[in-house]
């Protein structure tokens, strides 16, 4: 209930407290707010048990926590098989792979292995590493180039 007051905020209360009630009614007021607080949670509880017994048998795990619409939405995405499906099949996509194809067949090019699957890769004149098509290898870091030497232009960078 009260798991996000600190220390500091804590004691502040206890001082306030002390200096509106006065430390001879203290007790007194902490006895009947927690009196309060018991009787709220008993009629909480009797409240969620009737609504429990009308529903019947079939809502005998219902929680009430399910209510919340991220809790609700939580436990429908984990019992549901077809998103499960389609993780698997995004885990499986390679999207980079599916792009230097499209460029491939854009190109008029023949699909080649991609410098991921362990074809070999090379340096460029530019200091890039490039796979064997002729495109970057974004995984392999690149040479620095000379210090009188400008680093190549990337137009998707920019």
């Amino acid at each position: 209930m009260f798991s996000d007051i600190g220390a500091l905020e804590l004691v502040t209360l206890v001082v306030l407290a002390v200096l509106v009630f006065g430390p001879d009614k203290l007790p007194k007021v902490i006895q009947d707010v927690s009196r309060f607080i018991r009787k709220v949670r008993d009629f909480s509880d009797s409240a969620k048990e009737d609504i429990r017994s009308e529903l019947g048998p079939d809502f005998k795990d219902f929680e009430f926590e399910d209510l919340n619409p991220k809790t609700f939405l939580r436990k429908q995405m984990e019992q549901n098989e077809d998103l499960r499906e389609l993780k698997e099949l995004r885990g499986s996509f390679d999207l980079k792979k599916e792009m230097n194809d499209v460029a491939d067949a854009v190109h008029g090019r023949e699909p080649q292995p991609s410098a991921v699957n362990g074809s070999p890769s090379a340096v460029g004149s530019s200091g890039a590493v490039t796979s064997a098509n002729g495109t970057p290898d974004l995984l392999k870091k690149q040479d620095k180039p000379d210090t009188g030497e400008r680093p190549p232009y990337d137009s998707d960078a920019t």
